[in-house]
């Protein structure tokens, strides 16, 4: 019988032991690890914003023209749908970059925008619209700002961003925070350049991450994170301590009925 029960205890030992290498260690899913061991710590960290985006042909630009005046209207009420706050509705009521660089605007006509921040589009066209009438302001917005989360994001998926700017860090909030089994010292950020498309790695947990020149997303941006290895032997909603409880009842029950 004693032959039986060593052998049971060391059936439970090797099982704890292989459930427990299954775990993942919590330094791969910490955020912010100073991973330079600096003698103290740093907690303020100089990240300008990224340049503003240029718009390129393809995208869709949001504009409007305000007035008290209601001739203004003539230039964009035309366009708009009764959809006018659905994203749909904003992307049919947008103007679109042809591939020449110019949008159609009413009235006025082409407009240069190829290359221009959407400050830049916006004042020059309230130049232009202020040829024709007076106390009116400009409103442009930039339609196609999208970021695409895919991988090991508990929502992954395409997002409409309805602002200026976004870090990274709230993109992966859009997107649900990543799981526990995403790899997260080696996150993959595709961006679009005029050249193609550039591929560059991404460390989050290194805090560094904060002054990084990839922390502001831009529009099209794509953000993968990869799986960890082995993530098919991990389980991390398993229920370890009822398994092991269950093991250890059976080999001490077994173990007791044996001669």
């Amino acid at each position: 019988m004693k032959q039986h029960t060593t052998k049971g205890l060391k059936a439970v030992a090797f099982l704890s032991l292989m459930i427990l290498a299954s775990c993942i260690p919590q330094k791969k899913i910490l955020y912010f690890q100073d991973k330079e061991k600096e003698k103290e710590e740093q907690t303020e960290f100089v990240n300008p914003m990224t340049e503003d985006y240029l718009v390129q042909p393809g995208d869709n630009l949001f504009v409007r023209v305000r007035s008290i005046d209601e001739d203004a209207y003539s230039f964009d009420e035309a366009r708009l749908t009764t959809n006018y706050y659905t994203e749909a509705g904003i992307y049919l009521n947008s103007y679109s970059v042809t591939d020449s660089g110019y949008i159609e605007f009413p009235l006025i006509g082409e407009v240069m925008v190829i290359n221009k921040t959407i400050f830049e589009i916006e004042q020059g066209l309230q130049e232009r619209v202020d040829e024709y009438l007076k106390n009116t302001t400009v409103i442009v917005k930039l339609v196609n700002f999208r970021i695409s989360m895919l991988g090991e994001f508990r929502n992954p998926g395409k997002y409409l961003v309805y602002q200026d700017n976004i870090t990274i860090f709230q993109a992966i909030a859009m997107a649900g925070d990543l799981t526990d089994f995403a790899k997260r010292n080696e996150m993959v950020l595709i961006r679009q350049t005029d050249k193609g498309s550039k591929m560059h790695r991404i460390d989050l947990n290194d805090k560094n991450i904060l002054k990084s020149d990839y922390f502001y997303l831009m529009p099209n941006d794509i953000v993968y994170a990869g799986p960890i290895k082995g993530k098919q032997f991990v389980f991390s909603t398993f229920p370890y301590g009822l398994i092991i409880s269950l093991i250890t009842l059976g080999v001490v029950l077994y173990t007791a009925v044996q001669p």
